[in-house]
């Protein structure tokens, strides 16, 4: 029987739910622990609030034991797999992070002091410690600086420093090794076929380089895999596709004759293109649902099917405009593989007293010869200055890669920085910064369309 049938649901959706299984292999473990050596099946799911993510392995069953995605390459016993878990659709939710403090007393690697904690010279076995990971889902990412072999165009100043390792003698910017300590959100490690640019700033240019400074940062490994090591664990990446499967109100979202824009087995056929090429008539997969007409007593699933599809109309035909109103865009100008690589929405650039006290804030200055910030001038201030901390340049600040849109019911919270916890949280945020003017309506159906996704 579909575990979902045991989600506190409608006891219609109970009976739908129980006659459509999730795949041929059920459900799977919460949680994977390196080195745990199990077999990770082609396809497999997990429950979430929403329903279940699916996980597909597109070149079959992966055998984990001495797999270097699943095993510990570094010295604090975490693997590439401890922050991209399956049940969490190859990322970490909020929900999971705070269940494994509970179950380990603190002491599982994930919440390892290299970037686990707010900063390492912290008490370890404080819960204040690693605030941000707990009460965000952020992990510390330390960047050097300058660049190297960049010469920046702009100052960089500590104008507030909650966690102290922007100030610290020892990690900070006035150490030794100067270096910036920013917060940010696992990326999802699943359909990257679809993905042009890599982490939230752009900094790696493959996912071998990925993986082998991910191994030394935040595996603490004391040397970098070795290029078999590199291959395997970027040839499972290629190959790894994950989207929700199921939802308790929809039922199977890949079901056959379904959109097919929906569903892992879709993204890894090369049927659900819209990331790939948002100009492509993939609206027209979702016609299947706009009168769907089902049999029985199946009128919520008729109506959350419709919305879906009325969500899909609005994100990819409902034009905005950028803040300075100089180009018309829709959600699916960003949110595809074709689109620049970065961009600044407004998450990690703010106003003082708008900012998040439990993040760090910086002032950033544009030299005089240097282009200004294309929205906010030549002084402003930033929680994250994003690609500018790789490029050097002033007007890159605040730019962050747009996620992916996939299993997001899995992975709350949302945004590089997590300050989104819901999908309606990031719809009103994405309303009130292009003043889209979305009815309630209108949300609720984008919304459904996402954690369709």
């Amino acid at each position: 029987m579909n575990t979902l049938s045991r989600l506190a649901v409608p006891a219609v959706f109970s009976t739908i739910l129980a006659a459509q299984s999730p795949g041929p292999y059920g459900v799977g473990p919460a949680w994977w622990n390196a080195g745990q050596g199990d077999l990770l099946p082609w396809e497999e799911s997990y429950e979430n609030p929403d329903g279940q993510v699916s996980i597909l392995n597109k070149l079959g069953a992966v055998h984990t034991a001495g797999h270097p995605f699943f095993e510990s390459l570094g010295e604090n016993h975490r693997a590439c797999v401890t922050c991209h878990q399956p049940s969490n659709g190859m990322s970490l939710s909020l929900a999971t992070i705070a269940q494994r403090w509970t179950e380990t007393a603190g002491r599982d690697p994930l919440f390892a002091a290299v970037d686990g904690a707010n900063c390492p010279d912290l008490p370890q076995s404080a819960q204040a410690s690693h605030s941000l990971l707990l009460h965000r889902g952020l992990f510390r990412i330390s960047l050097p600086w300058p660049p190297e072999n960049v010469r920046p165009d702009f100052q960089i100043e500590v104008v507030r420093d909650s966690t102290g390792c922007n100030l610290s003698p020892i990690y900070g910017l006035k150490s030794a090794k100067p270096r910036i300590s920013v917060f940010r959100r696992p990326r999802i490690a699943a359909n990257l076929q679809y993905v042009a640019t890599l982490m939230a700033d752009g900094r790696e240019p493959s996912l071998e380089s990925q993986a082998r400074n991910a191994a030394l940062e935040h595996e603490q490994a004391a040397a970098p895999p070795n290029p078999a090591q590199l291959r395997r664990i970027a040839d499972f990446e290629r190959q790894i596709y994950a989207a929700q499967g199921s939802d308790i109100r929809g039922g199977l979202l890949d079901e056959k004759g379904g959109p097919l824009a929906l569903g892992a087995e879709n993204l890894a056929s090369g049927a659900a293109v819209f990331e790939d090429r948002p100009d492509s008539p993939v609206l027209l997969s979702f016609r299947v649902w706009e009168k769907h007409s089902g049999e029985g007593d199946l009128g919520l699933q008729r109506e959350f099917r419709a919305s879906v599809a009325r969500g899909s109309t609005l994100f990819f035909t409902r034009a905005f405009r950028d803040p300075a109103g100089a180009a018309t865009y829709t959600c699916a100008s960003c949110h595809n593989r074709a689109a620049p690589g970065w961009s600044d929405i407004g998450t990690t650039n703010t106003a003082p007293e708008q900012a998040s006290p439990d993040l760090p804030l910086f002032r950033i200055t544009c030299a005089a010869a240097a282009p200004p910030h294309p929205t906010l001038g030549r002084v402003f201030y930033s929680q994250d200055p994003g690609r500018a901390l790789i490029s050097g340049r002033c007007a890159d600040a605040g730019a962050i890669v747009p996620q992916q849109l996939r299993a997001l019911a899995a992975r709350a919270p949302y945004f590089t920085n997590g300050s989104a916890r819901t999908l309606g949280e990031l719809v009103d945020f994405y309303d009130r910064r292009f003043k889209i003017g979305y009815t309630e309506q209108e949300k609720h159906d984008l919304i459904n369309f996402l954690r369709a996704l």
